[in-house]
C-alpha cells in the first residue's frame, strides 16, 4: 500500500498540525509522499528536513510568531492605498520563520521521502505541484503569501501566489503518485458560522473556495482509494489571536495530538465518506479557555504539567458538554515532552480532578492530578488551591505548585470561546466571575 499525507493550510494555526503528525507517528503510519499547501508547506518542510514529530513541536513552542510579519520599503506605504503591493512582504518568512522552524531547503531537496509544495502560478491560473528537488525557501514562501497581505514572488514571466483560492489540498497529486491510502491533515473550519467584519468574511472566502474544491476533487477522483481526514473539533482560532498571544503554539499543538487520537481511536479501515462532510465540524460552544502550568519534582527529577482547560459555559438549565483539556508534561525520565490525549476536568464542590490518557514506551497510561478546592474562594480558583496531588500509571507521583507567578499567568490567560463580538466575549467574562470556575467546572 502506498499511503500519502497531504496538508492542508491554515496560516500560523498550522502548529495543530505538528500534533496530529506526532500522534500519526505514534500510532505507526509511514508515508510514502508528503504534500504541503499554504501553510501546510511549514509542516511539509519540516518533515522532509528531517525532523521527528518532537523536534517540530519544540521549535514551534519557540517561535516568535511576531516574525510572520515584516514590512514593505517605506517607499511603497509613500505610494498609497490604492497603489501598496500589500500590507507587507515574506521576508519575515523567509530569513526568519523557516529557518527558526528548522526547515532547510537542501535537506528538502534530497530528502528520501517524495515531496510536493503547490504553488499558484498566477499567469497560467494553475496550481503548480512544485517537486521536493525544485524547492526553494522563497518559492515556500510564495506558496504562503495570502493577496492583500504578502505581494507573489516573480520569476522571469510567472507570478507564484499562495495557492488556496485554487486548492487548499492537492489530493489529486497523491492519487497521480500511486497512493492508495491519503491522510488529509484539514486545518481550515467547515461550521455554518456567518461573521460579520472584513477579516471573518475574508476568512468565509478561503473556507469557501477551500472546502468546494477539495468536494469537487474528491468527487471527480478516477480511481478507488481510502481517504481518512483529520480535523480540529471546533474551529481553530484566527492568526490574529495567535500574533495577540490568546492562544499559544504549545495548545494548538496539543489540540492537534488530542484531535488526531480521537480520529485514531476510532478510525474506520475504508476511511470516511468522499463529500461534503468529510470536513464538518461544530460550531464551538460558548465558554472560557485558560492555560495553567504546574510544576515539582518526581523520580528526583523536575516535572511540568502544562494544561489548557476548555470550559463551556451552556445557559441556564442546558446540559454541558463536559470541560475538556489539552497540554503536555515535561519530565526527562519519560524522555522528554509528552502530549495529552482525552483530557478531561471535572469538579465534585471540593476536588477539581484533571484526568487524560499519556502514551510511555508504545502503552497509554492514566494520569490524575486533583486539587482540593474546599479552601478557594468561589470567584478565584488561584487564590488559596495552589497544590496539586499528581500521579501517572507508570508509578510517578508528585506534588506540584502553582507558583504566584504561575497563577497570575493562568488569570490572565482566560479567554473567551465560542463568543462573537465584544458584547459577546464581555458577558462570557462577567458570568464566569459571578459564578466562579469551580461552580462552571461543577456543571459537568
Amino acid at each position: 500500500m502506498r499511503r500519502s499525507l497531504v496538508l492542508a493550510g491554515g496560516g500560523m494555526r498550522v502548529a495543530w498540525q505538528t500534533g496530529v503528525v506526532r500522534a500519526l507517528w505514534e500510532h505507526g503510519l509511514a508515508f510514502d509522499h508528503v504534500d504541503g499547501t499554504s501553510g501546510g508547506i511549514m509542516t511539509t518542510g519540516m518533515l522532509l528536513s528531517g525532523q521527528d514529530p518532537a523536534e517540530m513541536g519544540r521549535r514551534w513552542s519557540g517561535l516568535d510568531v511576531r516574525t510572520f510579519s515584516s514590512l514593505l520599503p517605506l517607499t511603497d506605504y509613500l505610494k498609497g492605498p490604492w497603489a501598496l503591493p500589500a500590507l507587507g512582504d515574506a521576508d519575515g518568512i523567509v530569513h526568519d520563520v523557516l529557518p527558526a522552524l528548522g526547515v532547510d531547503p537542501a535537506a528538502i531537496r534530497s530528502s528520501p521521502v517524495a515531496g510536493t509544495f503547490n504553488v499558484a502560478d498566477f499567469a497560467s491560473k494553475t496550481c503548480v505541484a512544485v517537486p521536493h528537488t525544485e524547492i526553494d525557501a522563497e518559492l515556500m514562501a510564495a506558496g504562503m503569501s495570502l493577496p492583500l497581505f504578502v505581494p507573489p514572488l516573480r520569476r522571469g514571466a510567472r507570478i507564484w501566489t499562495d495557492a488556496v483560492w485554487i486548492k487548499d489540498a492537492n489530493v489529486s497529486e497523491a492519487l497521480r503518485r500511486g497512493a492508495d491510502e491519503v491522510w488529509l491533515v484539514w486545518c481550515i473550519g467547515n461550521t455554518p458560522y456567518w461573521g460579520d467584519g472584513p477579516l471573518e468574511q475574508y476568512v468565509h472566502m478561503i473556507e469557501m473556495s477551500a472546502n468546494g474544491a477539495l468536494f469537487a476533487e474528491l468527487e471527480a477522483a478516477r480511481r478507488p482509494f481510502v481517504l481518512h481526514v483529520v480535523t480540529p473539533r471546533h474551529a481553530l482560532p484566527l492568526d490574529p489571536e495567535f500574533l495577540a498571544g490568546r492562544i499559544s503554539a504549545d495548545t494548538l499543538v496539543a489540540m492537534g495530538y488530542r484531535d488526531a487520537w480521537h480520529y485514531l481511536d476510532s478510525a474506520p479501515a475504508a476511511g470516511v465518506p468522499k463529500d461534503p462532510t468529510c470536513t464538518v465540524m461544530p460550531d464551538q460552544p460558548r465558554g472560557v479557555r485558560f492555560r495553567e502550568r504546574l510544576r515539582g519534582e518526581a523520580a528526583g527529577a523536575g516535572l511540568t504539567l502544562d494544561v489548557t482547560v476548555e470550559l463551556p459555559l451552556p445557559p441556564d438549565g442546558a446540559p454541558s458538554p463536559g470541560a475538556r483539556l489539552v497540554g503536555h508534561v515535561d519530565h526527562a525520565p519519560w524522555g522528554g515532552r509528552v502530549l495529552l490525549a482525552d483530557g478531561r476536568a471535572t469538579a465534585d464542590g471540593a476536588t477539581l480532578e484533571y484526568t487524560a490518557r499519556v502514551r510511555l514506551d508504545g502503552t497509554w497510561r492514566e494520569l490524575r492530578a486533583r486539587r482540593d478546592l474546599s479552601d478557594a474562594p468561589g470567584p478565584d480558583l488561584w487564590s488559596d488551591s495552589r497544590t496539586v496531588d499528581f500521579s501517572a500509571g507508570d508509578g510517578s507521583s508528585a506534588r506540584l505548585e502553582l507558583s504566584l507567578g504561575d497563577a497570575a499567568r493562568a488569570l490572565a490567560s482566560v479567554e473567551p470561546t465560542g463568543t462573537h463580538g465584544f458584547r459577546s466575549r464581555a458577558e462570557a467574562l462577567r458570568e464566569l466571575a459571578g459564578d466562579g470556575l469551580r461552580r462552571a467546572l461543577a456543571r459537568d
